[in-house]
């Protein structure tokens, strides 16, 4: 694992990285010890970077998983990935892919912000995020997301996600699910290792769950 990349920080790249840092929780914090117990080892979760992967997470918006794959199978299909096809190509084109009129509009914008990809990963974090969400249709949470799978940052976590917060809840008995502003200040008990948290959340939602007999798309 990538170290010292100040100011980006530790990159998790193997699965060895990744136990490394549910190694370090479950020393930091009894409960996560206890998580792990149920969840097994944690995934590693890498995605690519660029333009399609933002893409793909505009796509997938309020729409459900199959959905998204549908849309993105067409997109691909009609050759719609890059960000020159999407300023070249119709309403019509993008409509028929499967785009509503707001994502088509999203889309667009993505496709002119000129984000220079490569140039992220060497960035701080903060930065990242602030460039992506200047992006319309790319809110903080997708920023973060993007972060934490798509660069690696394994100091980066979402705390506006909805199963993250009750993972939490459920994990550490809280009364209500914490609100983002109270979870991300939980949250900063673990770093140097929020992204293999939010791992471990997921993971243990998708326990409780299946315990439950209920399926999740958590942290899809």
């Amino acid at each position: 694992m990538s170290e010292d990349m100040a100011p980006v920080g530790r990159i998790i790249e193997t699965p060895n990285c990744v136990a490394e840092g549910a190694d370090w929780l479950a020393r930091a914090e009894p409960r996560f010890a206890a998580a792990l117990e149920l969840t097994g080892p944690l995934p590693l979760r890498r995605r690519r970077d660029g333009f399609e992967a933002l893409l793909a997470a505009i796509v997938s918006q309020q729409v459900s998983v199959a959905a998204a794959d549908a849309i993105w199978g067409r997109l691909r299909a009609a050759r719609l990935t890059g960000p020159r096809k999407i300023a070249w190509a119709s309403d019509d084109d993008l409509r028929a892919c499967g785009l509503s009129r707001q994502k088509i509009r999203y889309a667009r914008e993505l496709s002119g912000s000129g984000i220079r990809f490569a140039a992220l990963r060497a960035a701080p974090t903060d930065e990242v995020i602030g460039t992506l969400v200047e992006v319309p249709g790319i809110g903080r949470w997708t920023a973060e997301i993007y972060a934490m799978f798509s660069l690696g940052r394994a100091d980066v976590f979402a705390p506006g996600d909805l199963a993250l917060q009750e993972a939490a809840r459920l994990l550490f008995e809280l009364e209500d699910r914490p609100r983002e502003a109270v979870l991300r200040d939980m949250a900063e008990d673990w770093a140097p290792w929020r992204a293999v948290a939010a791992r471990l959340l997921w993971a243990y939602y998708a326990h409780a769950k299946r315990r439950e007999g209920v399926s999740s798309a958590a942290g899809r």
